[in-house]
């Protein structure tokens, strides 16, 4: 018979959460808190007092990759075996795309909101630091991460999860953020290779996620639902849809300060082309993993740390969204970016709640079960 599940600790019991278990999808708490902030910059409407609570969530968005950078640290130092055996765990190693992405999401909210406390200068600086180190770790784990997947033999061998597409969909955050820094750079070559590579880091993540999609909604389907506690992971899918067109729009953007009008007017019709049925798909899959979500929650799905997906992929859903409405004009768009960023910021609301209850109780980090 197995043992009966462990109570709430007791009242004034000293709790130690320690960080042997804490991962790296911990820097999704990063991720999901630094998108609220970058959303509600990009809505197409104006919301009194919306720009301040903004800047208050980027700068707890950057107090957040502080601690987790620090605590991740801790983890290698007196961890190091647990660390070694996250990367060769098919279910923790893909997170460490989350690393990446916590650092590019921090870098565009410092510059869309930190300008208001740090001055344009610093915030451009210290946005383009990070930046530059979110797109070579991007890169760094779109390759050792799938490396790791094909050499690494298991038994039984290991099935195709949402969490696979966090790799390959870094460098599509990379994409998407770059463009903001075109502005800042000399007037020529050095803004030309940068949209361009963006365009090359947003074919890696769209390329990369078409070939990780399909296996992904193919074990749907053989398998069945996912468990109860990794249902949430399916909103993961929403994450290179969203980025992509956000990506897109920035790319129509910038073009005219950085490419020929020829190439400028095949961006501007690329972003509406592109983006318009990827967004449609994004709301399908968006009802059908909200549908499962639903299903898991009646089950019984009860509050772990992937409920953090449900913020970082439904923001980037909102910034191409607004992109969209700002490209296209149509107001059906910038509605559907304000209902998104409505349910992300009530998402973000309740995984951060929790997520401060589990600290303060000891609950997490906790070893996966």
């Amino acid at each position: 018979m197995s043992p009966p599940p462990a109570g709430p600790p007791a009242a004034g019991a000293a709790v130690r959460p320690g960080t042997r278990h804490l991962g790296p999808n911990w820097y999704a708490c990063v991720m999901g808190t630094a998108i609220v902030a970058t959303a509600g910059t990009a809505l197409p409407v104006r919301v009194p007092g919306l720009r301040t609570v903004c800047v208050a969530v980027w700068a707890l968005s950057v107090l957040a990759l502080a601690a987790v950078t620090a605590a991740r640290a801790v983890h290698w130092r007196r961890h190091g075996d647990q660390a070694r055996a996250h990367l060769r765990d098919p279910a923790m190693a893909p997170f460490y795309g989350c690393l990446s992405m916590a650092l590019l999401a921090v870098g565009a909210s410092t510059v869309a909101v930190g300008r208001d406390v740090l001055g344009e200068r610093v915030a451009v600086v210290l946005g383009a630091a990070l930046f530059t180190v979110g797109t070579v770790t991007a890169l760094a784990v779109a390759v050792v991460i799938p490396y790791l997947l094909v050499v690494v033999r298991r038994t039984p061998p290991a099935r195709p999860a949402p969490v696979w597409l966090l790799p390959v969909v870094a460098p599509m955050v990379a994409a998407a953020t770059g463009p903001q820094f075109v502005p800042y750079l000399p007037a020529g070559a050095a803004r030309g290779t940068l949209l361009f590579g963006c365009a090359a880091l947003f074919g890696i993540g769209l390329l990369g996620t078409l070939m990780m999609l399909p296996a992904v909604f193919a074990t749907l389907v053989a398998d069945g639902p996912p468990p109860l506690a990794l249902t949430p992971t399916l909103f993961l899918v929403l994450g290179p849809l969203g980025q992509s067109t956000t990506a897109a729009g920035r790319f129509a953007e910038l073009a005219p300060d950085a490419a020929s009008a020829a190439h400028a007017r095949g961006f501007e019709a690329f972003a509406v082309l592109y983006g318009v049925p990827v967004t449609g798909f994004a709301l399908l899959w968006l009802a059908f993993a909200g549908a499962l979500v639903v299903r898991a929650r009646r089950r019984g799905m009860r509050f772990t740390m992937t409920w953090w997906a449900f913020t970082f992929p439904v923001g980037t859903c909102v910034t191409g969204a607004a992109a969209l409405a700002d490209r296209t004009g149509l107001a059906v768009f910038g509605a559907l970016a304000v209902l998104l960023f409505v349910t992300l910021a009530g998402a973000w609301t309740v995984a951060a709640v929790r997520t401060v209850q589990g600290l303060a109780l000891g609950s997490l980090p906790a070893a996966p079960r």
